[in-house]
């Protein structure tokens, strides 16, 4: 990410084969660090837990038909730049693309849960309710912290608010029913111990709700309410800027909140978080590879083999670990097992941000890579600073 005073939000847009990582010296020194903050909200999440358990057990606490506020307004801090940055006129654009779009949802509701059904029955053969953990974390498609995956990798913005949208409707559509196929039906008919199980669909449209329509709401609000008053290029340059740096610490504000919720757990049972982590780290790692690299086959270009790529291998963690509590319990080892998720998604997914970018110049010389749709001109309608691609350039 180029520094411009710190804002990841107000990075100039890199074009075509020539986009390069910047060199460390351009970069100020929040962008130069971000996997230190990361790690270090992480470390200090557990921490919190491990030292000060009861503020863990406060937060956990703290929620409103079984969804997490501190979580909550951590995704809304994370989330709503990003979305407000997004030039909506373009969506119905970026929508027509039906061979990325079907390839997406193929990805994210048949080859995802499929996958971390066979991973988790793989090395947890012999744990039940860590097995039905991980296999809550696979069915939940990401709605949220995507974007923020997407945008740091240069992904389209448009056109993973468009992929968002469909994963959030089709949540709401078929999480309940995925849920008692792979837990109660399928394992029966390999002859294997099915685990019973019912979730309530109002849990899951909640979860949706919450997370991902109120800030795409107030995200759409703003850009049509603040650009008729104040004008585009204000919205442009000078309000989206302002609010940019929201994301940074919504993203390491939720990271704290969930790792102190469970920081007690995960720092005494080693071993049971060690077991968890191997099924979640095969299926972000594979999830990514089979996405990225089969978007480039099927020349999909690199912003959008990016957004396919992370949509894929990312999960909406919060409405796994919300219905693993509301079904089992907040101190079931199925709950235990969610939290794992994200412990287990950030530093890989951000990981491979830096493999996406450092991928990006043998990527475009491939013949697969489509070419890029033209950018509106500065301040024109539906346009944004830095909007072409959305290409964030990191060390």
């Amino acid at each position: 990410m180029k520094g411009d005073g710190g804002n990841v939000n107000a990075l100039p847009s890199v074009r075509g084969p020539a986009a390069s990582p910047a060199p460390a010296g351009q970069l100020d020194l929040v962008d130069r660090y971000l996997p230190v903050w990361v790690l270090a909200a992480m470390a200090l999440g557990l921490a919190v837990g491990r030292i000060w358990p009861n503020i863990g057990t406060a937060l956990g606490l703290w929620q409103v038909q079984s969804v997490s506020i501190p979580i909550a307004i951590g995704l809304l801090l994370m989330m709503y730049p990003i979305l407000a940055r997004v030039r909506y006129g373009r969506v119905q654009e970026v929508a027509r693309d039906w061979r990325a779009t079907g390839f997406s949802l193929v990805l994210n509701w048949v080859v995802g849960p499929a996958l971390m059904f066979a991973l988790a029955w793989a090395f947890l053969p012999d744990a039940p309710a860590l097995r039905t953990g991980v296999i809550l974390v696979g069915l939940a498609r990401c709605i949220a912290m995507v974007l923020v995956w997407n945008q740091l990798a240069g992904g389209d913005p448009e056109y993973a608010t468009v992929l968002v949208a469909l994963n959030a409707v089709f949540q709401i559509i078929a999480y309940a029913g995925l849920a008692v196929f792979y837990l109660d039906v399928l394992p029966v008919w390999l002859h294997l111990p099915a685990q019973t199980i019912s979730v309530d669909a109002s849990t899951v449209a909640l979860s949706v709700l919450v997370f991902l329509g109120v800030p795409l709401g107030a995200a759409i609000a703003s850009r049509v309410g603040l650009a008729r008053w104040r004008g585009q290029r204000w919205y442009d340059e000078r309000f989206t800027p302002a609010v940019g740096r929201l994301t940074l610490w919504g993203l390491l504000f939720t990271i704290v909140v969930m790792f102190a919720i469970q920081g007690l757990s995960i720092t005494t049972l080693p071993l049971t978080v060690v077991r968890v982590v191997v099924p979640l780290l095969a299926y972000f790692l594979g999830m990514w590879a089979l996405a990225f690299f089969g978007s480039r086959w099927l020349r999909f270009g690199y912003e959008k083999s990016v957004t396919v790529a992370f949509t894929a291998a990312s999960n909406d963690f919060e409405l796994a670990i919300a219905v693993a509590v509301v079904v089992f319990g907040v101190a079931s080892q199925e709950a235990f097992a969610s939290v794992i998720g994200p412990l287990v998604e950030v530093p890989v997914l951000l990981s491979l941000v830096y493999l996406a970018l450092w991928s990006r110049p043998w990527f475009d010389r491939g013949r697969g890579s489509a070419p890029l749709p033209p950018t509106p001109a500065p301040g024109g309608p539906g346009s944004s600073p830095g909007a072409g691609t959305g290409d964030r350039d990191l060390p």
